[in-house]
């Protein structure tokens, strides 16, 4: 088995580098890859040679998880530019994106102690049309205008509405409870 461990993620599944993905294509190329490289067809074959394709079954199940969601694809791509979007340094957010955050989670709070699930609701919607919108900004960021500093900063944007959905999620296990 020789493969290349240089590719990156994009190149590993024959695809084009981008935000804009083919899920299908990525999915039919996952498929392919993993049954080439299986642990289980090497069983008969020597130590390292199982060893190999142990490392390249986890290196092509690393590279679809990357890809196969728009956060993670965009943080990657970032990557691919030599930017980490999440690095501790990097926390200055805009002021209205942290008044939008604020009105939130007091709207959380508030919902959480009045057990209210439909305001929850009502804010779990609108952080999922803000996250759609902010989505399609994204790929115009990384696909078209190659602005990577305004996509770390989406990115990040993107992961805290992530992280509030989350919390959303479990406030509804503990009113059910």
């Amino acid at each position: 088995m020789q493969f290349d461990f240089n590719r990156n993620h994009f190149e590993l599944f024959g695809l084009v580098p981008g935000f804009a993905l083919d899920t299908a294509a990525l999915e039919q190329a996952y498929r392919a890859l993993q049954s080439q490289v299986h642990p289980d067809k090497f069983t008969h074959l020597s130590a390292a040679e199982q060893r190999a394709s142990m490392q390249w079954s986890t290196r092509v199940n690393e590279a679809y998880q990357a890809l196969k969601s728009p956060l993670n694809r965009a943080q990657y791509l970032l990557q691919l530019q030599g930017i980490d979007a999440l690095a501790e340094r990097d926390t200055v957010m805009p002021g209205d994106f942290l008044m939008q955050q604020m009105e939130w989670r007091e709207g959380m709070q508030e919902a959480r102690e009045a057990a209210d699930v439909a305001a929850l609701q009502t804010i779990e919607a609108e952080i999922a049309d803000t996250a759609r919108q902010l989505r399609a900004v994204l790929a115009r960021q990384l696909d078209e205008q190659h602005d990577y500093p305004g996509a770390a900063q989406s990115v990040r944007k993107l992961k805290f509405m992530d992280k509030l959905v989350v919390e959303i999620h479990d406030t509804y296990e503990a009113l059910e409870t």
